[in-house]
């Protein structure tokens, strides 16, 4: 049955990341990849439930908390986007790179490769569908750890749009309400919701091995593309160094005393 389960997931996600190439193309933007991430992972949740015959509490635990996580990131994500009303930089550099190719190249760099990763990090997910397990503890912690992560994760993006739509901030970092106690709390939320997911499937028994997803996402979060891809391009600003020096890299911590 799992299998049933694993190889649907993945379908599903060709099929979601293939459409999305094709509109990329016609938009001539690659970076619609970014708000429709959230949605790869409620397909997944929705059809593992509906096609899960394990506990039908889990299955739809998992499914409704998966789709508040992404709807919200969603929208904030394409709003952001049509703010902004043009492609990402940084496949703009892509685009000039390859030329002709770009077509290509994205298809394998990052529609498919964003599939794929939608298939690993949403394994715990999957695993929990077949299992029969009755709700439990670990389910109430995992439930937790979820929620935490969301107030951290939207709450700190609420506060960093706010920041930035004030003109006077221009160039200033962000250093107040959830950002005195982590440079990224929306990255440490992600993290929590992660983890959280897993706490739930885990209290299964049949899904330990899927901590790959997890271990997955806290590397894309923490060295890939969230904290060090975003500290590098801001170590410069001025004022960066003593935030950085008084404020925690990830998990939220009181500030420490200033370094100059």
């Amino acid at each position: 049955m799992l299998g049933e389960v694993l190889i649907a997931s993945a379908g599903a996600l060709l099929a979601y990341v293939l459409a999305l190439w094709v509109l990329s193309l016609a938009l001539r933007d690659v970076s619609i990849v970014d708000p429709a991430w959230p949605g790869g992972f409620v397909l997944v949740a929705w059809l593992s439930f509906a096609i899960g015959e394990g506990c039908r509490g889990r299955r739809l635990l998992l499914a409704v908390l998966t789709s508040l996580w992404g709807l919200r990131l969603g929208a904030y994500l394409l709003a952001r986007k049509l703010r902004e009303r043009r492609e990402d930089p940084r496949y703009g550099v892509m685009r000039e790179r390859h030329g002709e190719r770009f077509a290509v190249v994205s298809l394998a760099s990052v529609f498919l490769l964003q599939g794929a990763l939608m298939w690993i990090i949403s394994l715990p997910i999957q695993a929990a569908a077949p299992q029969p397990d009755r709700l439990g503890a670990l389910d109430a912690v995992g439930g937790v750890a979820w929620a935490v992560g969301v107030f951290f994760e939207a709450v700190g993006d609420r506060q960093l749009a706010r920041f930035k739509a004030n003109p006077s901030n221009r160039g200033r970092i962000m250093q107040a309400g959830l950002w005195r106690y982590t440079r990224h709390p929306n990255y440490f939320g992600d993290f929590m919701v992660w983890w959280g997911i897993y706490l739930i499937a885990l209290s299964t028994g049949g899904a330990f091995w899927t901590v790959i997803a997890p271990l997955a996402m806290s590397t894309l979060l923490i060295r890939v593309s969230g904290k060090d891809l975003l500290e590098a391009r801001m170590r410069e600003r001025p004022g960066y160094r003593d935030y950085v020096a008084r404020t925690s890299g990830f998990f939220p911590l009181p500030p420490r005393g200033s370094r100059r």
